[in-house]
């Protein structure tokens, strides 16, 4: 089976023309998989990060991921890359960075923890997913939703409840212009920069040394130009 990648939304129905159309968006996901237990490094399936370091998403192996200052100001020099927040005693940042178009509509966000996370050293005072389009530090605010996932404890593995508060709700409806595409001769000239941080606060902490994550995101790509009779009329979007 062939495969080829596609730019633009995504359309499918039977009748494209007249009032019984019934063409929709096609939902997309990306998806990222990290374990804890995984001891080699960069290009390893499962390679969950390091201080500092976070992982890309749909990646068998995983990759390190560049980390870009969110803006959606023009520069010719391009997007201004950044780093994570590194480890400390009382702060572990693990992450995964995803790309989607911009104006998606976040549809779902999916956090799994199949094994129970463990740290070799130290106590647990909170531990949490959030998801933005930056990283997020512990206690903090993100973009989109957020996802408790233990306070004195590790938590409870299985499919984690993620919370969203109207203002996410909104902020889900279109994501934003993050990233300045370093192809600009590509529509649109930016991307979406979407972060999901894996939070664990504590006291006395040391490394990760267990614990499996499936973050997954379902998102839809509009195109707000379809229909429009000055682009081109409305159902003629082969």
């Amino acid at each position: 089976m062939g495969r080829s990648t596609y730019e633009g939304p995504i359309l499918s129905g039977d009748n494209r023309f007249g009032p019984l159309r019934d063409v929709g968006y096609t939902e997309l996901i990306q998806t990222a998989y990290i374990d804890f237990a995984v001891t080699t490094g960069n290009g390893t399936a499962g390679y969950a990060g390091s201080s500092g370091q976070f992982v890309s998403s749909n990646g068998t192996p995983n990759l390190n991921a560049q980390l870009f200052t969110p803006s959606s100001a023009f520069s010719t020099a391009g997007p201004t890359t950044a780093t994570p927040t590194a480890d400390t005693t009382s702060n572990i940042y693990r992450g995964v960075i995803m790309y989607l178009p911009i104006n998606s509509q976040i549809i779902d966000v999916i956090v799994d923890m199949p094994t129970i996370l463990t740290i070799s050293g130290g106590t647990f005072t909170g531990t949490n997913v959030y998801v933005s389009n930056n990283t997020t530090a512990a206690a903090g605010t993100p973009t989109y939703a957020s996802s408790a996932i233990g306070t004195s404890t590790a938590g409870t593995a299985g499919r984690q409840t993620v919370a969203y508060s109207a203002t996410q709700l909104n902020n889900m409806q279109a994501t934003t212009s993050d990233i300045q595409n370093p192809n600009i001769g590509q529509n649109p000239s930016f991307l979406s920069q979407l972060v999901w941080t894996l939070s664990i606060a504590g006291s006395s902490l040391a490394s990760p040394t267990a614990g499996q994550f499936g973050f997954t995101v379902r998102y839809r790509q509009y195109d707000p130009n379809i229909g429009t009779s000055t682009t081109y009329p409305y159902g003629n979007f082969d």
